[in-house]
């Protein structure tokens, strides 16, 4: 709900406000909190001291969403603390479609324990006990009060010093405290908290508690190890069991169990968190990636460049990774008297390339591309999959370019890249532009040069007709960037491709060029990245089509499946007609029935199986039975062919079936 602002009078409750101006006050709509005038969420209780200006915040927004986490947040604190009273509180904000709170207890929760835990909340709920905010006096009547938690007495000490986005307890310059107040006026329990809040806990209409991990205090190695339990809470029940289904949906799509069902990776322990090897059929997938994208880029007017894996520590300095970038790169290697590093990025020994000669104004734009591995140091809590690897290969490449050639090469690159997440059926993206935050030291260059580069990547983001989003603060250290967020089948949003503007890096490396007039100018430096890395690509693509890959893209496109193994001979010159088309085939020679051949070649999600019998031997036929289920019968073997062709090489993203075919004869 997008609300007029409204005037809360002085010295009354901007719930009054709300109530008189006649908007819900329940339901999946009511209105849950306001915001002033200075951006500043405030409680529905809160009483100015001059008439202001607010805004009506409802549940279902993303900020009364927070509101409504948090609070639930508090009411799983307090539930905790009732059942197991030793518990002493950490911290408990929001997060993407839920919240979370830590712990000090004495052992692990158990599943059990959640549903204890649920049942006292659903109490506390339904007693419609009152959020109160108070303000302590001083900073010893804070530590008091909290003398019984330490990690709250330690949140007071740091007091503004914290990640306000993640730490809900401090902030504003002041300390808060909310009290849980029952209907008799009774104070039942309370906690340091920023706030704001829901006015009651009765607007907590769906929520459910999910599961229950060890989290180290404030996300520190060198801190205790509590006990954090995630929750989710919604405006409604309907949107809870929407998104319980979307989980169980994303549950079947996990790339990881299908990567074991469909025999197409694996992270072997013996080599390492992290690391993947590719099976032969995740190779097929892994090598039609590539050979896509190689011949994209020569298209495009790349050139094909390599590098090494590893190389001196000097080089990193140089570009001005290694003091940003040090934490998440593996240790250095020490080798003949130098350190040696195992590159996470290509782009300085790209700019090697580019200065090994002397370079023209008529080169530019010069574009370089190559497959190349990087390594990062991840650490092991936030490795995932294929989407979150530690050894990964990206589809990297660099532009050189003169300032005035920059807005036509972004968008020539965004161009390239819309094309592909296109051909590989995703379809549905938008922008998000990373700048630079300037409160951070951790960026290179002057206000200047970053404001030149933000502009020609904004102007070119908004001349695409796209959604763009800003991430203020998410830039890298040395350029700007836009990365494109692509939606999958179920509505996920995935960081895909990348383009990075970089005035830095090429005056670090003295690269240079001659210009018309004779004289040595810089080029700017554009990277880009159209598949990320291979390995996520990989992963987003096995769950957004939940391993049933096109036609084009499947390990296995046809299957041959005798009715009798007597058929199978027949069905082997089918497939060998197949093979000599260019189309991966084989024949299910195996023991079992047919019946359990198509189940397995259903759960294999291969998108053809031909089956043959009697009639089709005697008819020189195949009958087609697709990965949805339709089947299509007596197809004579060349229009056989030429349909499987049709479909490969027309690089559908959507399954054959029969609904989609004339009938055979």
């Amino acid at each position: 709900m997008s609300a007029d602002p409204l005037v809360v009078p002085a010295g009354t409750a901007a719930a009054d406000a709300v109530a008189k101006a006649g908007l819900p006050t329940s339901g999946p709509k009511a209105v849950v909190v306001v915001r002033d005038a200075a951006g500043r969420l405030r409680d529905l209780d809160w009483q100015p001291e001059l008439d202001t200006d607010v805004t009506p915040v409802a549940i279902d927004e993303p900020d009364g969403l927070n509101v409504l986490r948090h609070s639930t947040a508090h009411v799983l604190a307090q539930a905790v603390q009732d059942i197991f009273p030793e518990a002493k509180l950490g911290i408990g904000p929001p997060i993407q479609d839920g919240f979370y709170y830590d712990f000090d207890v004495p052992k692990p929760f158990q599943p059990e324990d959640l549903s204890k835990l649920e049942k006292r909340m659903q109490e506390i709920v339904k007693a419609g006990q009152s959020f109160r905010r108070r303000e302590y006096k001083s900073l010893d009547e804070a530590k008091v009060e909290l003398a019984s938690e330490p990690y709250k007495l330690e949140l007071v000490d740091l007091k503004g010093d914290v990640d306000a986005n993640e730490v809900m307890e401090v902030g504003h310059g002041e300390l808060t405290h909310y009290d849980n107040v029952d209907k008799d006026g009774k104070r039942v329990w309370g906690d340091l908290c920023r706030g704001p809040h829901l006015p009651t806990t009765r607007l907590i209409p769906a929520f459910k508690l999910m599961r229950s991990a060890a989290a180290y205090w404030r996300g520190s190695e060198k801190n205790p190890q509590l006990q954090r339990i995630y929750g989710t809470a919604w405006p409604s029940r309907d949107e809870l069991k929407a998104y319980l289904n979307r989980l169980a949906e994303a549950e079947r799509r996990d790339h990881r169990k299908l990567g074991t069902e469909l025999d197409l990776f694996s992270f072997p322990d013996e080599i390492g968190s992290g690391l993947v090897v590719f099976h032969p059929k995740g190779g097929v997938i892994k090598r039609e990636m590539e050979d896509y994208v190689r011949a994209r880029h020569i298209e495009e007017g790349f050139q094909y460049v390599g590098s090494p894996h590893i190389t001196k520590e000097g080089l990193f300095h140089t570009s001005g990774h290694l003091p940003y970038y040090k934490d998440t790169m593996f240790p250095p290697m020490e080798l003949e008297g130098a350190n040696y590093y195992l590159k996470a990025m290509n782009c300085p020994m790209h700019n090697l390339i580019y200065k090994a000669r002397g370079r023209s104004y008529r080169e530019l734009p010069l574009r370089f591309f190559e497959f190349g591995s990087v390594y990062r140091y991840e650490k092991s809590g936030v490795v995932h999959g294929l989407t979150r690897v530690r050894g990964l290969t990206q589809d990297d490449s660099h532009s050189y370019v003169t300032a005035e050639q920059a807005p036509d090469e972004i968008k020539h690159l965004l161009n390239f890249v819309r094309s592909l997440l296109d051909d590989f059926g995703l379809d549905d993206y938008y922008l998000e532009l990373s700048t630079r935050d300037p409160k951070s030291d951790k960026f290179i260059g002057t206000d200047e040069q970053w404001a030149a580069a933000t502009k020609v990547l904004e102007d070119v983001a908004t001349d695409s007709g796209l959604d763009l989003v800003l991430d203020p603060g998410g830039a890298a250290f040395y350029g700007p960037k836009i990365s494109v967020q692509a939606k999958d089948a179920i509505g996920r949003t995935w960081q895909m491709s990348t383009i990075q503007y970089d005035f830095n890096q090429p005056a670090r490396f003295g690269l240079e060029y001659q210009a018309a007039d004779g004289t040595r100018q810089e080029p700017v430096m554009i990277h880009s990245a159209k598949f990320g890395s291979i390995e996520r690509f990989f992963g987003v693509l096995v769950e957004h089509y939940a391993g049933a890959f096109p036609a084009w893209l499947a390990p296995v496109q046809v299957v041959g499946i005798p009715i009798r193994d007597d058929h199978a001979s027949y069905l082997s010159e089918f497939v060998a007609k197949l093979r000599a088309a260019g189309i991966r085939a084989e024949v299910d020679h195996g023991d079992d029935r047919m019946q359990k051949k198509i189940r397995t070649a259903q759960q294999q999600k291969i998108p053809f199986m031909a089956i043959a019998g009697d009639d089709d031997v005697a008819a020189g036929t195949v009958s087609f039975r697709y990965r949805d289920g339709s089947q299509r019968n007596g197809v004579p073997l060349d229009e056989a062919v030429a349909h499987v062709v049709e479909v490969v090489r027309s690089r559908v993203n959507t399954g054959p079936s029969a609904a989609a075919e004339p009938a055979a004869g």
